[in-house]
């Protein structure tokens, strides 16, 4: 009997079982993503940095995309797990425009699909590491919501993801109000922004603000915040701190 035989067969990378890839753990990723309303519409800011675990790799890297004719979304986590959910949902609008029934999907029902999207990976034990904000504006109506890698989600006035959700949320719920204009509501995440840059390694100072309205989507050319780093707790940060290098 030839021993060939007898062994038993080992997988190969053409096998089966060697199609089975999970994201055990994220490797380029984006941080935070701030949205709010504003009187006209949905206002998104996003950075431009890529880290490749605590190395900033990429630095213009977009993380706000259009989603059909009423929808923006934004993301934080795995750039290419953002990539394929944007397949996914070029996939979706795609079906959708292919009906030409005059109807397309709102804000409302794009969210919808990316919570049952994230919870169905989350039940997979393969989920998609991303946190997302998706905002938009139909028929007057303006939706803002965010969802987790789980498929934790909510709807707010303004959300945030990552150290967003720490640092900025408290900002937004002393300083929003619901008449924002457009220019107060880029101001308000400048602001967001500007504190996430002194206080997150992974921030870069260039980032893009994106609007939508019921005229449609608009993302900003990217550019540099003005910055100020001569606080005195900037000098010496580890003064006082005890057990400290």
């Amino acid at each position: 009997m030839n021993m060939m035989d007898s062994a038993p067969a080992k997988s190969s990378l053409m096998s089966p079982e060697a199609d089975i890839q999970r994201t055990q753990y994220p490797y380029v990723t984006g941080t935070s993503v701030v949205g709010i309303k504003y009187k006209d519409g949905i206002l998104l800011a996003a950075d431009m940095g890529g880290s490749y675990g605590s190395t900033i790799r990429y630095k213009s890297v977009e993380r706000l995309k259009s989603v059909g004719k009423h929808s923006l979304l934004g993301a934080s986590g795995e750039i290419s797990d953002f990539q394929e959910i944007s397949r996914k949902l070029d996939e979706l609008i795609l079906y959708d425009n292919m009906w030409d029934d005059g109807n397309s999907l709102g804000p409302k029902e794009v969210h919808n699909y990316l919570t049952r999207m994230m919870y169905n990976r989350r039940n997979k034990f393969n989920p998609l590491w991303n946190s997302l904000v998706l905002g938009g504006v139909k028929n007057g109506q303006k939706y803002l919501g965010t969802v987790s890698m789980i498929g934790v989600h909510y709807e707010d006035d303004h959300v945030a993801t990552g150290f967003g959700n720490h640092l900025a949320r408290p900002i937004l719920r002393d300083e929003w109000h619901e008449n924002l204009s457009y220019e107060e509501g880029v101001k308000l995440l400048e602001k967001c922004m500007r504190v996430l840059l002194y206080r997150d390694r992974s921030a870069v100072n260039k980032l893009q603000i994106a609007k939508i309205t019921e005229e449609g989507v608009t993302v900003s050319q990217p550019y540099s915040l003005k910055t100020f780093w001569n606080f005195s707790a900037f000098q010496n940060p580890t003064v006082g701190a005890e057990g400290s290098w």
